[in-house]
């Protein structure tokens, strides 16, 4: 809360959402950990796409869509 007693709002980013796992700790994960992880991480993608996140990196944008197309 600000001293006016209002909660600032931030500027989300995707690196505030976004965990990255490392080879090493990836292939610990059994696979409903991991289908839980792209889950959760498309739902990300996704979200902030639609309050107009800008991506740097286009392929993470066509992933997302495409990945939405065949969990249906």
């Amino acid at each position: 809360m600000d001293e006016h007693g209002s909660h600032s709002m931030d500027v989300l980013t995707y690196d505030d959402v976004h965990i990255n796992f490392p080879q090493e700790e990836w292939v610990l994960l059994n696979p409903s950990q991991k289908s839980l992880y792209r889950d959760v991480m498309l739902d990300t993608y996704s979200n902030l796409t639609d309050i107009g996140y800008k991506w740097e990196n286009h392929n993470i944008e066509e992933h997302c869509q495409t990945s939405r197309i065949h969990r249906r």
